[in-house]
């Protein structure tokens, strides 16, 4: 689950004035809650939607991924965003993948020039944030991986 699912999951809370929310999704669940406005003359020190991850521990015993310690893997140039070394070639990485240090993420055409793009430290990719074919600007994040 990447955080534009969760962020039209609390779209869908609001525009449907739900109080609460839960999907599973590939072994991950998210709750949505909303907290009914407060009585008159009590003061609410919570946020107005909170949103809670939960994640069952992985077959091999690892822990759900923490989003707020994620590093970003962002475009050094602008260029047409290319996923794989080829129109059917296998992508270079899909969510879930481990990579080393050095290893190539994608490839990113400018003017003419193929820049493979590699991992800058070790570990798994958790969000691909570009489209094949798509322009990645200059500082634009392209996978996000901890």
């Amino acid at each position: 689950m990447n955080i534009e699912h969760i962020k039209s999951l609390a779209d869908i809370l609001s525009a449907h004035g739900l109080t609460a929310l839960e999907v599973s999704e590939d072994g991950s669940k998210i709750r949505l809650e909303k907290q009914s406005p407060a009585a008159p003359g009590k003061t609410r020190f919570s946020a107005s939607a909170a949103a809670v991850f939960e994640a069952d521990t992985d077959a091999d015993g690892s822990q759900p991924v923490d989003f707020n310690h994620l590093f970003e893997v962002k475009s050094p140039l602008v260029g047409v965003f290319y996923s794989a070394p080829g129109p059917d070639a296998e992508m270079f990485v899909s969510i879930g993948s481990k990579v080393k240090k050095g290893d190539v993420l994608c490839i990113i055409e400018t003017m003419k020039l193929m820049n493979e793009i590699t991992a800058e430290r070790d570990g798994e990719i958790v969000d691909i944030c570009v489209k094949n074919g798509d322009i990645a600007e200059f500082g634009q994040v392209l996978f996000k991986m901890y």
